[in-house]
Protein backbone atom coordinates (compact mmCIF):
# COMPACT_ATOMS: atom_id res chain seq x y z
CA UNK A 1 0.00 0.00 0.00
CA UNK A 2 1.05 3.39 -0.83
CA UNK A 3 2.10 5.31 1.89
CA UNK A 4 -0.21 8.70 2.38
CA UNK A 5 1.14 11.69 1.84
CA UNK A 6 1.76 14.91 4.24
CA UNK A 7 0.68 18.54 3.64
CA UNK A 8 1.37 21.26 6.01
CA UNK A 9 -1.11 24.14 5.16
CA UNK A 10 0.49 27.19 6.63
CA UNK A 11 -1.90 30.68 6.80
CA UNK A 12 -1.31 33.78 8.31
CA UNK A 13 -0.26 37.85 7.71
CA UNK A 14 -2.49 40.26 6.33
CA UNK A 15 -6.04 39.51 7.03
CA UNK A 16 -7.06 41.17 4.08
CA UNK A 17 -6.26 38.14 1.42
CA UNK A 18 -8.20 35.90 4.04
CA UNK A 19 -5.66 33.35 4.65
CA UNK A 20 -7.83 30.68 6.55
CA UNK A 21 -10.75 31.08 4.10
CA UNK A 22 -8.39 30.97 1.04
CA UNK A 23 -6.71 27.80 2.40
CA UNK A 24 -10.07 25.59 3.32
CA UNK A 25 -10.95 25.97 -0.14
CA UNK A 26 -8.01 23.99 -0.93
CA UNK A 27 -7.93 21.69 2.04
CA UNK A 28 -10.40 19.24 0.66
CA UNK A 29 -9.10 18.90 -2.81
CA UNK A 30 -5.83 17.55 -0.82
CA UNK A 31 -7.15 14.84 1.14
CA UNK A 32 -9.40 13.98 -1.73
CA UNK A 33 -5.73 13.16 -3.43
CA UNK A 34 -4.73 10.95 -0.57
CA UNK A 35 -3.07 13.86 1.80
CA UNK A 36 -2.80 14.02 5.42
CA UNK A 37 -3.51 17.67 6.29
CA UNK A 38 -2.33 19.25 8.79
CA UNK A 39 -3.04 23.54 8.97
CA UNK A 40 -1.48 25.96 11.15
CA UNK A 41 -1.00 29.21 11.98
CA UNK A 42 2.50 28.99 13.56
CA UNK A 43 6.01 29.41 11.27
CA UNK A 44 7.40 27.53 13.91
CA UNK A 45 6.23 24.24 11.99
CA UNK A 46 9.26 25.40 9.73
CA UNK A 47 11.85 24.14 11.94
CA UNK A 48 10.79 20.96 11.37
CA UNK A 49 9.51 19.93 8.59
CA UNK A 50 10.58 15.97 8.25
CA UNK A 51 7.95 13.75 6.44
CA UNK A 52 6.31 16.30 5.01
CA UNK A 53 5.52 16.18 1.05
CA UNK A 54 4.10 19.53 0.47
CA UNK A 55 4.07 23.08 1.91
CA UNK A 56 1.06 25.12 0.73
CA UNK A 57 1.76 28.85 2.67
CA UNK A 58 -0.77 31.66 2.46
CA UNK A 59 1.25 34.52 4.44
CA UNK A 60 0.91 38.00 3.08
CA UNK A 61 3.59 40.22 4.12
CA UNK A 62 4.26 39.16 7.63
CA UNK A 63 7.64 38.10 9.17
CA UNK A 64 9.92 35.02 9.61
CA UNK A 65 13.39 34.73 11.62
CA UNK A 66 16.17 33.11 9.97
CA UNK A 67 15.76 29.48 11.55
CA UNK A 68 12.43 29.36 10.18
CA UNK A 69 13.42 30.61 6.84
CA UNK A 70 16.03 28.25 6.87
CA UNK A 71 14.17 24.89 7.81
CA UNK A 72 12.15 25.83 5.05
CA UNK A 73 14.51 26.09 2.48
CA UNK A 74 16.16 23.15 3.54
CA UNK A 75 13.40 21.04 3.20
CA UNK A 76 12.45 22.11 0.05
CA UNK A 77 15.66 21.54 -1.07
CA UNK A 78 15.57 18.03 -0.16
CA UNK A 79 12.54 17.30 -1.56
CA UNK A 80 9.31 19.38 0.16
CA UNK A 81 7.43 20.70 -2.44
CA UNK A 82 6.15 24.74 -1.88
CA UNK A 83 3.65 26.44 -3.64
CA UNK A 84 0.80 29.08 -2.92
CA UNK A 85 -0.88 32.07 -4.73
CA UNK A 86 -1.08 35.80 -4.82
CA UNK A 87 0.49 37.60 -2.05
CA UNK A 88 0.49 34.67 0.40
CA UNK A 89 3.73 33.47 -1.55
CA UNK A 90 5.35 36.20 -3.28
CA UNK A 91 4.50 39.41 -0.79
CA UNK A 92 5.79 37.25 2.03
CA UNK A 93 8.35 38.09 4.27
CA UNK A 94 9.21 40.96 2.20
CA UNK A 95 12.50 41.88 4.18
CA UNK A 96 13.94 38.25 3.63
CA UNK A 97 15.82 38.34 0.21
CA UNK A 98 16.97 34.86 1.19
CA UNK A 99 12.88 33.57 0.75
CA UNK A 100 12.87 35.60 -2.48
CA UNK A 101 15.47 33.62 -3.80
CA UNK A 102 13.75 30.93 -2.75
CA UNK A 103 10.01 31.77 -4.76
CA UNK A 104 11.71 33.18 -7.59
CA UNK A 105 9.98 36.48 -7.78
CA UNK A 106 8.65 39.21 -5.65
CA UNK A 107 5.42 41.63 -5.60
CA UNK A 108 6.07 45.00 -6.56
CA UNK A 109 2.86 47.06 -6.98
CA UNK A 110 -0.89 46.31 -8.67
CA UNK A 111 -0.89 49.72 -10.91
CA UNK A 112 -4.38 50.58 -10.54
CA UNK A 113 -5.80 48.66 -8.17
CA UNK A 114 -8.74 46.05 -9.65
CA UNK A 115 -8.24 46.06 -13.58
CA UNK A 116 -8.96 44.02 -16.33
CA UNK A 117 -6.31 42.17 -17.57
CA UNK A 118 -5.70 38.65 -19.27
CA UNK A 119 -3.96 35.50 -18.74
CA UNK A 120 -1.96 34.15 -21.52
CA UNK A 121 -1.08 30.55 -21.33
CA UNK A 122 2.39 30.30 -22.73
CA UNK A 123 4.08 26.62 -21.87
CA UNK A 124 3.10 22.97 -23.30
CA UNK A 125 2.70 21.71 -19.21
CA UNK A 126 0.65 19.58 -17.34
CA UNK A 127 -0.57 22.44 -14.92
CA UNK A 128 -2.10 24.67 -18.08
CA UNK A 129 -2.95 21.28 -20.00
CA UNK A 130 -6.11 21.98 -22.00
CA UNK A 131 -6.03 25.94 -20.45
CA UNK A 132 -6.96 28.77 -23.05
CA UNK A 133 -6.14 33.04 -22.45
CA UNK A 134 -9.05 33.82 -19.93
CA UNK A 135 -9.92 37.48 -18.65
CA UNK A 136 -9.80 38.70 -14.79
CA UNK A 137 -11.18 41.91 -13.30
CA UNK A 138 -8.75 41.58 -10.02
CA UNK A 139 -5.23 43.34 -9.02
CA UNK A 140 -2.80 42.28 -11.55
CA UNK A 141 0.36 41.53 -10.18
CA UNK A 142 3.87 43.62 -11.07
CA UNK A 143 6.38 41.37 -10.17
CA UNK A 144 10.10 41.49 -10.02
CA UNK A 145 11.05 37.54 -11.19
CA UNK A 146 13.91 35.06 -11.62
CA UNK A 147 14.63 34.27 -15.32
CA UNK A 148 15.04 30.92 -14.33
CA UNK A 149 11.61 30.36 -13.41
CA UNK A 150 9.42 28.08 -16.12
CA UNK A 151 7.21 30.49 -16.70
CA UNK A 152 3.83 28.91 -17.88
CA UNK A 153 1.36 32.47 -18.29
CA UNK A 154 1.97 36.01 -18.56
CA UNK A 155 0.19 38.99 -18.22
CA UNK A 156 0.61 42.15 -20.17
CA UNK A 157 0.01 45.70 -18.67
CA UNK A 158 -1.84 48.38 -20.30
CA UNK A 159 -1.35 52.37 -19.57
CA UNK A 160 -1.21 54.01 -16.19
CA UNK A 161 -1.18 57.72 -15.40
CA UNK A 162 0.70 57.16 -12.23
CA UNK A 163 3.28 54.04 -14.05
CA UNK A 164 3.41 55.50 -17.62
CA UNK A 165 6.48 53.63 -18.13
CA UNK A 166 4.44 49.96 -17.64
CA UNK A 167 2.38 49.91 -20.85
CA UNK A 168 3.35 47.10 -22.52
CA UNK A 169 5.01 45.23 -20.25
CA UNK A 170 4.44 41.33 -19.84
CA UNK A 171 5.01 39.62 -16.31
CA UNK A 172 4.98 36.39 -14.99
CA UNK A 173 1.70 35.47 -13.92
CA UNK A 174 2.07 31.74 -13.62
CA UNK A 175 5.41 29.81 -12.93
CA UNK A 176 7.63 26.90 -11.58
CA UNK A 177 10.76 26.30 -10.47
CA UNK A 178 13.57 23.92 -8.62
CA UNK A 179 15.29 24.15 -5.61
CA UNK A 180 17.22 21.68 -5.03
CA UNK A 181 15.32 18.51 -5.31
CA UNK A 182 12.37 20.61 -4.17
CA UNK A 183 9.83 21.74 -7.10
CA UNK A 184 8.01 25.29 -6.55
CA UNK A 185 4.84 26.42 -7.84
CA UNK A 186 3.45 30.27 -7.80
CA UNK A 187 0.39 31.42 -9.20
CA UNK A 188 0.07 35.14 -8.86
CA UNK A 189 -3.72 35.38 -9.63
CA UNK A 190 -5.89 34.90 -6.28
CA UNK A 191 -6.38 38.19 -4.36
CA UNK A 192 -9.67 37.28 -3.22
CA UNK A 193 -11.98 34.36 -2.48
CA UNK A 194 -13.69 34.57 -5.79
CA UNK A 195 -10.37 34.76 -7.47
CA UNK A 196 -9.40 31.47 -6.60
CA UNK A 197 -12.84 30.26 -8.02
CA UNK A 198 -12.10 31.56 -11.55
CA UNK A 199 -12.37 27.75 -13.06
CA UNK A 200 -8.70 28.37 -15.09
CA UNK A 201 -7.18 29.86 -11.70
CA UNK A 202 -8.43 27.49 -9.58
CA UNK A 203 -7.79 24.42 -12.14
CA UNK A 204 -4.09 25.84 -12.37
CA UNK A 205 -3.40 25.91 -8.51
CA UNK A 206 -5.03 22.23 -7.81
CA UNK A 207 -2.38 21.09 -10.67
CA UNK A 208 0.28 22.96 -9.25
CA UNK A 209 -0.29 21.74 -5.74
CA UNK A 210 0.12 18.32 -7.01
CA UNK A 211 2.61 18.86 -9.32
CA UNK A 212 4.85 20.47 -6.89
CA UNK A 213 4.57 17.50 -4.35
CA UNK A 214 7.22 14.88 -3.45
Amino acid sequence: MTAERRALVVWGGWPGHKPQEATELFTPYLKENGFAVEVTDDLDAYLDLAGTDLVLQCISMGEITAEQCKGLETAIRGGTGFAGWHGGIVDSFRDNTDYQFITGGQFISHPGGFVDHEIQIVADHPIVEGLTHFDLHTEQYYVHADPTNNVLATTTFRGHPDYPWIEGATMPAVWTRTWGEGRIFVCTPGHSLEDLDVPEVRTMIERGLLWASR
